[in-house]
């Protein structure tokens, strides 16, 4: 039996265990947006080439409209004409830089709309793209500024009695709140949009690590099938072929009895790692029944039942077994199915690691055990006894038997340990609850 593997480091297996969900959240994975606090405004998403172009048309529309009444209406001269059009283009000039600056670029167009009606339109695009941030504290002083630019416009373009004035007040207020309402609304749709989005991708990585962990947990499920199944067979098979190549002795009949046994476990495992290959394939109904197709039924799993003709074949491949099984065979065939598979690997990869390391030596094995407690498996052997045959080549070693054997044992609910104690016998001890 080999030395015992040595131990996966701490920090690889906790990589090793790592799910996305505990993995760091800034590996290019963008964070759920928060909700609106005041303090962290919701960023907008940037704009198309067609989103700037009609805001852009939009400003200039509304802004042209205004600047004709008021050249209807008032009749400036032309000097405040060129001034009101010079501040009005100077505003939509500023427009698109409202994304980097909001605050500076929505007070400056502001101040320019003091003096110039055709900066009304840029208002109104500046002032909702601000509102979509949904910060009080930016809104309210634009707010204000606006209403205070529209009284000095008002005063400086056509002196109006205070009647006017307050008419134009409400005016500028029914403009005003409707504006800042639909910032606030279109921020809020915005957020709830990458809010939702971002829950889709979530759950999308999440189903995907899901699916992952799936397929790695079923991928190891069959590497540990297939080792058990194979493992025991080709041993057999390598230890008989290696009797046939280096032994010279043999009658034909002790010749042909050994290419006998090497027939029939290269069959065995043909058969064995067909029906494990199998579960890696489509399903395919090759089989019916009254009520329509079903599925081929699947082979009998090996228990502690069929334990003797393991070790039949252990003894036949030259390796002494000595068994002890306290339990009484009735007790003993109360076990759960699960429980007396998962004994089975145990006692066939102990005896599989004997004869690829230790062969020719003998193997104590003990099965011990009481419904509702443990059932305990025990097996040993000598490390220190006559050396191989001269030319004869030692078994490779896949080196993750024991480790596949203990990830078994522990998804049982129970526990594996090996090694080599001070007398040079290597001991392999598991344990698994009785499970009836």
């Amino acid at each position: 039996m080999p030395a015992p593997a040595p131990p996966v480091p701490a920090s690889a297996s906790a990589a090793a265990r790592q799910t996305p969900s505990s993995a760091p959240a800034n590996h290019g994975v963008p964070r759920t947006p928060k909700a609106s606090s005041g303090d962290e405004p919701f960023v907008s998403p940037p704009l198309t080439l067609w989103g700037k172009t009609w805001r852009m048309l939009l400003a200039f529309t509304v802004g042209f409209v205004a600047f004709g009444a008021v050249l209807s209406e008032s009749a400036p001269s032309d000097a405040a004409a060129a001034l009101d059009l010079l501040a009005g283009l100077v505003a939509l000039g500023l427009l698109p830089f409202r994304r980097r600056a909001p605050l500076l670029v929505a007070c400056l167009i502001t101040v320019l709309a003091s003096v110039s009606s055709f900066s009304i339109g840029a208002l109104v695009i500046a002032t909702v793209s601000l509102a979509t941030r949904r910060r009080w504290r930016e809104v309210l002083p634009v707010a204000v500024l606006w209403f205070l630019s529209t009284m000095v416009f008002e005063v400086v373009t056509e002196p109006a009695d205070p009647l006017e004035l307050w008419v134009v007040a409400l005016i500028t207020l029914a403009v005003l709140v409707p504006t800042v309402l639909a910032g606030f609304s279109i921020g809020g749709r915005r957020e709830l949009f990458a809010v939702l989005q971002a829950r889709a991708e979530t759950a999308e990585r999440e189903q995907s690590a899901r699916v992952a962990q799936a397929r790695t947990a079923e991928r190891a499920a069959i590497a540990r099938e297939m080792h058990d199944v194979l493992a025991h067979r080709i041993s057999l098979v390598a230890m008989h072929s290696g009797a046939l190549a280096y032994r010279n002795d043999l009658t034909a009949d002790e010749t042909t009895e050994v290419a006998t046994v090497i027939r029939d476990n290269a069959h065995l495992a043909l058969t064995e790692l067909r029906e494990v290959l199998g579960v890696l394939r489509a399903p395919e109904v090759r089989w019916s029944t009254a009520t329509g197709p079903a599925a081929p039924p699947e082979r009998p799993q090996p228990t502690l039942a069929t334990l003797d003709e393991l070790l039949d074949e252990t003894r036949a491949a030259g390796t002494p077994v000595t068994l002890r099984v306290p339990v009484e065979p009735a007790v003993l065939a109360t076990l759960a199915p699960s429980t007396g598979r998962t004994a089975f690997r145990v006692v066939q990869e102990a005896l599989t690691n004997a004869r690829k390391h230790a062969p020719g030596r003998p193997v104590t094995l003990s099965v011990d055990g009481a419904p509702g407690s443990r059932l305990t498996i025990v097996a040993s052997n000598a490390t220190d006894g006559p050396p191989r045959g001269l030319g004869e080549p030692a078994l490779p070693s896949s080196g993750l038997g024991l480790t596949g054997l203990a990830e078994r044992v522990n998804l049982a609910g129970g526990h594996l340990e090996h090694g080599v104690d001070d007398h040079g016998t290597f001991t392999v001890r598991a344990w698994v609850p009785w499970t009836s």
